[in-house]
């Protein structure tokens, strides 16, 4: 009954701007931490973004610092990923991610409570 489904992914050309999406339903959302994890075929799916429940807390890895921004409204259910200047290096499936506890997100993946589906993001030169 839990659902996370993201929208939002498609074919970009360098230096662009992609917006995702994360609608999530069959939870208390506001009760949750929200994270962006992404995955390349054949690579181990790696944090890219969080954000505490009430939004005190937010950080990014490194590679997106700068670039991307999280944010989530509660009252939609939905938490975002702007990304801008996208590098062909950000090339992944691109998955949304709910846990307890902000440190869950970094911990590790045993740690996520529900998945979405992820979403493609392509990015080329």
């Amino acid at each position: 009954q839990v659902q996370l489904v993201e929208s939002g992914g498609g074919l970009v050309q360098a230096g662009g701007s992609l917006g995702l999406s994360c609608a999530v339903s069959g939870l208390t959302f506001s009760g949750y931490a929200m994270g962006w994890f992404r995955q390349a075929p054949g690579k181990e799916r790696e944090f890219v973004a969080g954000i505490s429940r009430t939004g005190s807390t937010i950080d990014y890895v490194g590679a997106v610092k700068g670039r991307f921004t999280i944010s989530r409204d509660n009252a939609k259910n939905t938490v975002y990923l702007q990304m801008n200047s996208l590098k062909p290096e950000d090339t992944a499936v691109y998955y949304c991610a709910a846990a307890w506890l902000y440190s869950d997100l970094r911990g590790a993946s045993s740690d996520i409570r529900y998945w979405g589906k992820g979403t493609l993001v392509t990015v080329s030169s």
